[in-house]
């Protein structure tokens, strides 16, 4: 119905608007109500009688096992896969959901005949009578949620708000209906990792055609995970994600890495090595080796950490997601090796 859709996309605009107005607030979810959830660093949130907390009909985030430091950012899927952009959860109470569309229809900005069909759906029985006031308690009224940054597609969740008795499963042709994997992929989005500045040796500055040293503080790449869950729904997935490997481009085609390939291998929690008198000789296991100096300048070596990222979620759920990455930039600057002449 277009009404429908009309006063959908007008609320999610409007939330939209609020986040901009409000940047410091963080939000988990939208439905076209234009309700929201907190976040929260952890899992709260229920019902009682005829009335669902803020947080418990979308999604509730606990990130206390993040990533965290100035420098943490978020991973970018190594693939073109998204988290949903909008899916369904539960949102209203017979009382809600009242108080939500009555002042809708008493302004009779959607039409008399969209007001009309709503008021045959939700109090005259065709199929709910009385917003199913008589089954306060034994269930929820199911609404639509949007993904925070609005992707395509985040308006494909249109359908009308639709009832679920406690414990049953929602309807089969509702696309979208939380599952532990949907939480799996809105917790990826939250996934924060740490910068990935390496360690250089020699310091400051390198020489040309000198095996240069890199390694990261293994205890800063341990793995991080998010949980998000419904309360109301007893669902909740973790979301961890693990470092795997370190790429290092060295900023110019006048250059050679160790291994040759980029790619230094993750073992024992260390991500290289770290150098050490004696071990000017030997050839470092990450690292890489200037063919040229950078002049007056300097050369914005790239650090990347793939990380592998997989789930667990209620009733035994699981697999994997794609791999993420995240990187950094820093200025290596190389100098010619001076002669002395005497």
């Amino acid at each position: 119905m277009p009404a429908l859709s009309n006063l959908r996309r007008a609320a999610a605009v409007s939330a939209a608007a609020a986040v901009l107005l409000c940047p410091t607030q963080a939000w988990a979810g939208y439905g076209h109500g234009g309700s929201t959830n907190g976040g929260s660093d952890t899992a709260s949130g229920g019902a009682d009688g005829d009335t669902i907390s803020a947080t418990a009909g979308g999604i509730v985030f606990d990130r206390s096992k993040n990533g965290s430091g100035s420098s943490v950012g978020p991973v970018a899927p190594v693939t073109s896969w998204t988290p949903p952009a909008c899916w369904y959860a539960p949102k209203y109470t017979p009382g809600q959901l009242q108080k939500y569309l009555e002042p809708i229809w008493e302004a009779e900005s959607t039409g008399p005949e969209w007001d009309a069909q709503q008021r045959d759906r939700y109090v005259d029985g065709h199929p709910y009578k009385d917003f199913n006031k008589d089954k306060a308690g034994k269930g929820y009224w199911w609404d639509s949620y949007v993904n925070r940054d609005f992707p395509p597609g985040w308006d494909k969740c249109d359908g009308p708000i639709f009832w679920v008795d406690r414990g049953a499963a929602p309807p089969a042709n509702i696309e979208n209906a939380v599952t532990p994997q949907i939480l799996a992929e809105l917790a990826y989005n939250e996934i924060r990792v740490p910068g990935t500045e390496v360690t250089l040796a020699p310091a400051g500055a390198t020489k040309v055609n000198l095996p240069t040293w890199a390694w990261l503080d293994g205890a800063r790449f341990r793995p991080v995970s998010v949980t998000a869950s419904v309360p109301v729904l007893n669902m909740s997935a973790t979301t961890t994600a693990e470092p795997v490997s370190l790429r290092i481009d060295p900023g110019t085609a006048d250059a050679e890495t160790y291994p040759a390939s980029g790619v230094c291998a993750i073992n024992g929690g260390r991500i290289g090595e770290a150098y050490a008198k004696g071990k000017a000789d030997r050839t470092p296991p990450c690292g890489v080796r200037y063919l040229r100096s950078s002049g007056d300048g300097s050369y914005r070596l790239r650090a990347t950490i793939t990380w592998k990222i997989h789930w667990t979620g209620t009733g035994g759920a699981g697999g994997d997601l794609p791999e993420g990455t995240f990187g950094d930039t820093q200025e290596v600057t190389v100098q010619e090796i001076q002669a002395v002449n005497r």
